[in-house]
């Protein structure tokens, strides 16, 4: 007979616990194909995103206003030479067609000619992007080795309320420091530094030290969003269950921070490092301007300013890849790191007797 009474309504709790899926336990095949399915899957979602970024890239200057062999060639030009550079480029060809020469020429690595100056767009770049990458990288390395430490120092000694002065003044700190734009440290880093003390020079690439100040401007700001990201995450965990178990097994304060917490605070804080890495590529025109950096940042402007759109166009499609692959990077580095992701259970999971 079918049991009425109110109990029978209450789902089982141990059926309930056995339906959350646990990779740990997962058949020994079943953990195997975890982390091929996780790469699949990030890959197609990368080669999704490099295809609607080709689209984009190809269809900028077909929607932006005007003409970009008039405005190249300005408006005193005749028309007969306007005509005939739009036939050399292919712009009077059916749309399906340029899309198509487009793909071809951007897998064969030909991104176009530039308008004003006629250089191989791909040169362009390949001069210029490495000085770009070199400072950003450099910067967020410089940003997380200052942001992790401090923002765990900070939870640690502001746990349970405790020490609220050293919590204001990390707020303090930290908020005014992200505040301030990348240019205006730059400008007075060289102030300081290059122009009083003598310490440092204040422009161009010569040498170690002119990596310096450019590096510090570019960091400053993102290491101090990072620092209160990481004290926010640390001091969501320090009062996890995990924790508190681990702290009334009295274990060594470094082994306690390093090996329990700091896995586990690093989600929140690789997510966002992952998108100030790219935002630092690619915002870092005024800093490269006050440097006079050699990267590519400043011919992005120039391009743009004098409607060179295959330079823009090329520029668009190589920072946009960089991005994608930086997240798809990011993603598969957090998904072996997160100590709560299925796939980092499955790696890590011990096999049953059964199945040695």
């Amino acid at each position: 007979m079918p049991d009425n009474s109110p109990h029978s309504a209450v789902p089982d709790a141990s059926r309930t616990t056995r339906a959350v899926p646990d990779a740990s336990r997962a058949p020994r095949t079943v953990r195997r194909r975890l982390p091929l399915a996780f790469l699949l899957r990030a890959v197609l979602r990368l080669t999704l995103s490099l295809a609607v970024l080709l689209v984009v890239s190809f269809l900028m200057i077909h929607l932006l206003p005007g003409d970009p062999v008039r405005g190249s060639l300005g408006a005193s030009a005749p028309l007969e030479v306007v005509e005939r550079r739009r036939a050399a480029l292919g712009l009077d060809d059916p749309l399906l067609r340029q899309f198509l020469d487009y793909v071809g020429h951007v897998f064969s690595g030909d991104l176009g000619t530039s308008f004003l100056t006629s250089e191989r767009v791909g040169d362009v770049i390949a001069d210029r992007l490495p000085h770009s990458v070199s400072i950003a990288l450099l910067g967020t390395v410089l940003a997380f080795g200052i942001a992790i430490p401090l923002g765990m120092w900070a939870a640690v000694r502001t746990d349970n309320g405790r020490r609220p002065l050293t919590r204001s003044l990390f707020s303090g700190i930290t908020g005014t420091a992200n505040s301030i734009p990348e240019f205006l440290y730059a400008i007075g880093l060289v102030t300081v530094f290059a122009v009083g003390l003598h310490w440092l020079p204040p422009a161009g690439m010569a040498g170690p030290s002119s990596y310096v100040l450019p590096v510090i401007a570019l960091a400053i700001g993102p290491a101090a969003l990072l620092a209160r990201v990481t004290r926010v995450e640390t001091q969501r965990e320090l009062g996890s269950e995990y924790m508190r178990l681990a702290r009334a097994k009295r274990l060594p304060s470094a082994r306690l921070h390093l090996r329990h917490l700091l896995p586990n605070t690093l989600t929140a804080t690789l997510t966002m490092g992952g998108l100030l890495l790219t935002s630092l590529i690619t915002s870092g025109v005024l800093v490269e301007s006050v440097f006079a950096w050699p990267g590519l940042g400043q011919r992005t402007v120039e391009a743009i300013t004098q409607q060179d759109y295959p330079v823009a166009q090329g520029v668009i499609l190589v920072y946009g890849a960089i991005v994608l692959v930086v997240n798809f990077l990011v993603d598969l580095l957090l998904g072996f790191l997160d100590p709560r992701s299925a796939l980092n259970a499955a790696l890590n999971s011990v096999p049953a007797p059964e199945e040695a």
